[in-house]
C-alpha cells in the first residue's frame, strides 16, 4: 500500500536526518530537520490522496481527550512554567546546591546529580530537565576538570526514568493517559513501583559502568549558582506548584488538564508581566521562555497525527493491533513500544499505539507498558525521544561527542535491564489492582 511506503520512507528519512543532517542553517538560524522531514511526509500523504482531509480536520478539533491541539497546549504550557524557573537560574541553583554538599568526591557528586535530576523530573518534565541541566553539566565538568560522560549519562537516564512517575513527566504520559481516561491519581497509583524499580536498577548499573571514572579526584572547583530575582522565582514556583496540584484533582473538579495548564501559564504571564511593568523592566524571563519553548514539536506532532490518522483510515493500525492481540500484553506492548520509539520517536509511537491497543481490546497493563517503553526507550538511541534529539544538539554545541554508537552502548547496558525491571514491577502492580 502507498500509505505504508510513504510512512516507512518518512520514518527512515527522519532517522537518517538525525544521524547525518540534524540541522540546516538558513542565514544565522539553525533549524532541526526531523520535523521538516515528517512535515513533508504528511504533505505527501495529503497531496497523494491517501487520507480523508476533512476527517483529519474533524479529528484535530474534536472535543476528545486525544485531541492533538489539547495535548500540545498542555505540554507547551507546562514547558513554559518549567523554563521560566530555569530562566531565573532555579535548576542550576539546585544543582549547584546539591553538588556543593557532595564534599568533593566524584561518587557523591554523581549521586547528588542523579538525585537532583530525578526529583526535579518528577515534578516537571524530562525534556525541560535535559534542556536545563545538559549545558550545566558540560560547564561544570569543564570547571571541575572531570570526565563529563558519567554525569551526562546519569542526567539523561534519570530524566527519562523518573519521568514515568507523574502524568506530567513526559508528553507521552499525557497523551496515552488522556487517550484511555486515566486521571492523575490513578496514574500515580500504578506508576510508583515501576518507576522506583527502574530508577534503582538504572542507578546501580550507571554506578557500576562508570565506577573507574568516578574514582579520579576532582582538580577544579564547582561554580556557585545564584538567584538574583527572588520575587519572580516565588511567582514561578507558586504557579508550577498550583498547576501540579490542580492537575492532580482536575478529574474530580471536572476541568480538563489542558485548561488547567493553559490557565496556569496565562496567569504566570499576566502576574510576571505586571510585576515587570511596575519595576519598569522588560519581562526577560518570559521572552526567554518563548524563545526556548520546543515549538518544533507543533508541526512534528501534527504531521505524525496526520500520518497515523491516514494509517487508521485504511485499517492498517487496527490490523496491527489484532495481530498483536492481548497475550502477555505487558511484556509485548512494553517491548514493542520501546522498539517503536527508536524507529519513529516516542511521541508518534504513542499516537500510533493508541488505536492499536483499542483494536486489540487490550487492558490498562498494555497502556502502562507502552508508557514505560516510551520513557525508557529514550535512552536506547538518540531517536527515541525529543529529549534525545535536544541532548545531542546541546552536546555538539559544547564540542562533546556522544553519537549513535555511544547512545547504543548506554542503551544495551542500562536501558534493556531497566525496561525489564519496570515491566516486571508493573506486572506485580497489575496483579494487585
Amino acid at each position: 500500500m502507498a500509505i505504508l511506503i510513504i510512512s516507512a520512507v518518512t520514518c527512515l528519512c527522519m532517522i537518517l536526518g538525525v544521524l547525518f543532517l540534524p540541522k540546516i542553517r538558513i542565514g544565522r538560524i539553525k533549524i532541526d530537520t526531523y520535523w521538516i522531514i515528517v512535515l513533508i511526509g504528511a504533505v505527501v500523504i495529503l497531496v497523494c490522496g491517501q487520507a480523508d482531509v476533512a476527517a483529519i480536520g474533524r479529528a484535530m478539533i474534536a472535543d476528545t481527550s486525544v485531541n492533538p491541539i489539547k495535548i500540545l497546549v498542555l505540554f507547551l504550557s507546562i514547558t513554559v512554567l518549567s523554563v521560566f524557573l530555569d530562566e531565573l537560574g532555579f535548576f542550576n541553583y539546585l544543582a549547584g546546591f546539591a553538588l556543593r554538599h557532595s564534599h568533593g568526591g566524584q561518587k557523591r557528586l554523581f549521586l547528588s546529580l542523579y538525585l537532583t535530576v530525578s526529583l526535579l523530573t518528577v515534578f516537571t518534565s524530562n525534556d525541560i530537565i535535559v534542556l536545563s541541566f545538559t549545558p550545566f553539566v558540560c560547564y561544570f565538568a569543564k570547571e571541575a576538570k572531570v570526565n563529563p560522560m558519567p554525569y551526562l549519562a546519569a542526567e539523561f537516564v534519570a530524566a527519562n526514568t523518573w519521568s514515568m512517575a507523574l502524568l506530567i513527566g513526559n508528553p507521552t504520559n499525557i497523551y496515552l493517559s488522556a487517550a484511555f481516561g486515566i486521571d492523575f491519581i490513578s496514574y500515580l497509583a500504578v506508576s510508583v513501583l515501576p518507576t522506583v524499580a527502574a530508577g534503582g536498577v538504572s542507578f546501580c548499573l550507571l554506578l557500576l559502568i562508570f565506577r573507574k571514572k568516578l574514582k579520579v579526584p576532582i582538580s577544579g572547583t564547582v561554580v556557585r549558582g545564584e538567584i538574583k530575582d527572588k520575587t519572580s522565582l516565588i511567582i514561578g514556583i507558586v504557579h508550577l506548584a498550583a498547576c501540579t496540584v490542580l492537575l492532580a484533582i482536575s478529574s474530580y473538579i471536572n476541568i480538563e488538564s489542558w485548561i488547567v495548564a493553559l490557565a496556569s501559564a496565562g496567569s504566570l504571564f499576566l502576574v510576571y508581566g505586571v510585576v515587570s511593568l511596575c519595576r519598569k523592566r522588560p519581562p526577560s524571563a518570559l521572552i526567554g521562555c518563548l524563545k526556548r519553548a520546543p515549538w518544533q514539536l507543533v508541526p512534528f506532532l501534527l504531521s505524525m497525527f496526520v500520518m497515523t490518522e491516514a494509517l487508521g483510515q485504511q485499517g492498517i493500525i487496527a490490523a496491527m493491533g489484532n495481530a498483536i492481540g492481548t497475550k502477555g500484553e505487558i511484556w509485548t506492548y512494553g517491548a514493542l513500544s520501546f522498539l517503536g520509539s527508536n524507529l519513529m520517536n516516542n511521541i508518534p509511537m504513542s499516537v500510533l499505539f493508541c488505536p492499536m491497543i483499542e483494536a486489540a481490546n487490550a487492558g490498562s497493563g498494555a497502556v502502562f507498558a507502552t508508557i514505560i517503553g516510551s520513557n525508557i526507550g529514550a535512552f536506547f538511541t538518540p531517536i527515541g525521544a525529543l529529549a534525545g534529539l535536544m541532548f545531542g544538539s546541546i552536546l555538539s554545541e559544547h564540542g562533546i561527542k556522544f553519537g549513535y554508537v555511544d547512545f547504543l552502548k548506554l542503551g544495551v547496558t542500562v536501558a534493556l535491564p531497566t525496561l525489564a525491571a519496570a515491566l516486571g514491577a508493573l506486572s506485580l502492580v497489575m496483579l494487585w489492582i
